[in-house]
């Protein structure tokens, strides 16, 4: 999703998780960091992108670093506020 529009749907927050996990797997120090945090290791790795939430851990691990989050974000055509937006909308409604 290369726009500066808002991400409006789950549709296009799956996009920019997916191209937030491409974003961590072009770089080695990038991706080490992200698999030793979530305690994944490369043999898991494919498994547990299938599994619910896996996406949202994504864009949890890449908007928990602020330098990671710019980067991203600059890369993709992406404002990081989009990137929050989309995350918030992989997470669901909140429960008060």
């Amino acid at each position: 999703m290369k726009s500066r529009h808002n991400v409006q749907d789950l549709s296009a927050a799956n996009e920019i998780a997916v191209q937030a996990l491409a974003f961590l797997g072009e770089d080695t120090d990038r991706l080490g960091r992200f698999l030793a945090l979530s305690g994944l290791d490369p043999s898991t790795i494919r498994e547990a992108a299938r599994q619910p939430g896996f996406l949202l851990g994504v864009l949890d691990h890449v908007a928990g670093d602020e330098a990671l989050l710019v980067a991203f974000a600059a890369g993709n055509g992406l404002r990081p506020e989009q990137v929050a937006e989309a995350r918030s909308i992989l997470a669901g409604p909140s429960v008060h």
